[in-house]
């Protein structure tokens, strides 16, 4: 009888006991030589984008209108390109202005010019008559037709003859943002059809 229950005891242990242990023991081992999961970072599948400058870059908008309240100016601005002849035009109502759109806009860097009439047209005057009113110091805005404002600081005035060299006038080398206007002056030359002079009113950005 003993022996048969030692039998017995052995097949226990061989068929149950020794899995047991094995099993704890694998676990064990798993355990103790497995990294801990919840403590491995994560990598991103997808890379971190690259940082660029955060500063915006904002579009100068087409200018619509301008404003000297020095000298109560308020009109609109139009775009003009050149004559037949390779002048720069200009828009033919005398309250109104005239951007030469194959130039920089007022706040891009270069030379933004903007020209208007000079004199009387049935009984009207026109909008740049006093301009040669402006001093240094005044300050001139225009308006971008997405509402944006330009302000400029002017710098100093110079008279042209017609038919002088006015490269000056529409480019700059220095880097910097400007805006020209220009008009007419001085006595009707009645043959020509025109003023004896060219004002040109030189101006700095501000802001």
């Amino acid at each position: 009888m003993r022996r048969r229950q030692k039998r017995v005891m052995q097949k226990l242990f061989f068929i149950v006991i020794i899995p047991i242990v094995s099993l704890c023991v694998t676990f064990i081992l798993l355990y103790v030589f497995m990294p801990a999961r919840h403590n491995t970072p994560v990598t991103p599948v997808v890379a971190a984008p690259i940082v660029h400058d955060a500063t915006p870059t904002v579009a100068v908008s087409v200018p619509v209108e301008l404003k000297i309240s020095s000298i109560a100016v308020d009109a609109l601005v139009n775009p003009v390109g050149l004559t037949s002849t390779g002048d720069m035009a200009i828009d033919e109502n005398p309250e109104q202005l005239a951007w030469y759109q194959f130039g920089p806009k007022p706040g891009e860097e270069g030379s933004a010019v903007i020209a208007g009439h000079y004199g009387w047209k049935n009984g009207v005057p026109s909008v740049f008559n006093d301009l040669n009113k402006l001093a240094r110091g005044d300050q001139i805005s225009t308006y971008g037709a997405d509402g944006q404002v330009k302000t400029f600081v002017v710098s100093r005035s110079a008279l042209y003859a017609p038919d002088q060299d006015a490269t000056t006038v529409f480019k700059s080398d220095d880097g910097k943002v400007h805006l020209n206007l220009i008009t007419c002056q001085g006595s009707w030359n009645n043959s020509a059809r025109t003023y004896s002079e060219r004002l040109v009113v030189f101006t700095d950005f501000l802001k």
